[in-house]
């Protein structure tokens, strides 16, 4: 199943929660959540940053499709095209939105994937150091990387998210990962970046991964469709 991840940001003289609102309520609902390919559908909103660093984004949108097939399928909709696409401009800056399509791949499974995980994430966003072969970069994130994360203490569910090899056929894309990292509460995760073990974690980053394009959004999931595929 294609893991769409959709990271955007406010237009201009929109507030962060006026977004998060419209977001939720509005396009969601309204318009997205129509598309009839659409098996998952979650907004992330934004929570406070631990270390007090803004996100360059304010919101990721999680989108799952069975195939490539209906992925096209639902760009070629009326939903898509007489709704949901024409509602973007009205809430988002679509010249700083980046998309991934990516294949997800569940470390620690904490409260299964039927269930909604309750408290907040953090996701990464990274690309692989220079030199370094997407097959190396992805084994290190599986072999080396993971079990790091997962000592982490508070950490509740884990999942790593690689960029489809269909994306480098067309160009190098912006990133090559994403790490979803949940935990109980806001607290907590304030808590996991301030222990030995984060500290571990980020000093392997220098080992696989170019550290000027690791960027963290720590969010808050709303279930829009799912956590049961429709």
């Amino acid at each position: 199943m294609i893991h769409q991840l959709i990271f955007a940001a406010p237009r201009p003289g929109m507030s962060t929660e006026e977004f998060h609102r419209y977001w939720v309520q509005e396009h969601a609902v309204r318009y997205a959540a129509k598309i009839p390919q659409i098996r998952k559908y979650a907004v992330d909103t934004t929570v406070p940053h631990p270390g007090g660093r803004p996100p360059l984004w304010d919101g990721v949108a999680e989108i799952w499709l069975e195939n490539e097939e209906e992925q096209l399928a639902s760009l070629q909709t009326p939903e898509f095209l007489e709704g949901a696409r024409l509602d973007e401009p009205r809430w988002a800056a679509f010249w700083r939105t980046v998309v991934l399509d990516t294949d997800t791949e569940v470390v620690v499974p904490g409260t299964g994937a039927a269930a909604v995980q309750p408290g907040v994430k953090l996701l990464l966003l990274a690309k692989r150091r220079e030199g370094l072969s997407r097959d190396a970069f992805r084994r290190h994130s599986r072999e080396t990387h993971a079990p790091l994360v997962t000592r982490v203490p508070g950490v509740t569910r884990y999942h790593q998210s690689f960029t489809r090899d269909s994306w480098y056929g067309i160009s190098e894309p912006p990133f090559d990962a994403a790490y979803h990292i949940w935990f109980d509460s806001a607290e907590a995760m304030a808590d996991a970046l301030l222990s030995a073990e984060q500290a571990d974690v980020e000093a392997d980053y220098k080992n696989f991964v170019n550290e000027q394009y690791l960027h963290t959004v720590p969010v808050r999931e709303n279930w829009v469709i799912g956590p049961e595929p429709r």
